[in-house]
């Protein structure tokens, strides 16, 4: 992200990324993995050397450690929004800290230049 020069350019940055950070769904803060298992049926294919059974778990972290949460067929494109859209604000958080550090900066500077024209 290129962050402009001129205090006034940075604050309109920044109002328009403060407008972007409302969610606009649901927000999750975790990792999907793909897994691959065996079902435990006798008679199933997974169990005679055929191809394992294909799951999907959320792993996030609580108190400090690590957790899994199996994740349904039925609500895997809805999970993975929900993390889509958390990726989305923490990129939009990082490009408003960035823009605001621009702005303490080059506050010094630019309180100079404007005193030099009076």
């Amino acid at each position: 992200m290129r962050v402009p020069d001129h205090p006034t350019l940075i604050r309109r940055h920044i109002d328009r990324r403060l407008k972007q950070l409302t969610p606009k769904l649901p927000v999750l803060a975790a990792s999907l993995v793909q897994i691959h298992r065996h079902c435990g049926k006798p008679s199933c294919h997974c169990l005679n050397g055929g191809a394992q059974h294909v799951g999907f778990n959320l792993t996030f972290k609580a108190q400090g450690k690590s957790r899994a949460v199996y994740v349904p067929k039925d609500l895997l494109t809805d999970v993975r929004s929900w993390i889509e859209e958390h990726r989305r604000l923490k990129r939009l958080l990082r490009e408003i800290n960035q823009l605001t550090l621009a702005l303490i900066r080059g506050h010094v500077q630019h309180r100079k230049r404007r005193q030099g024209r009076s």
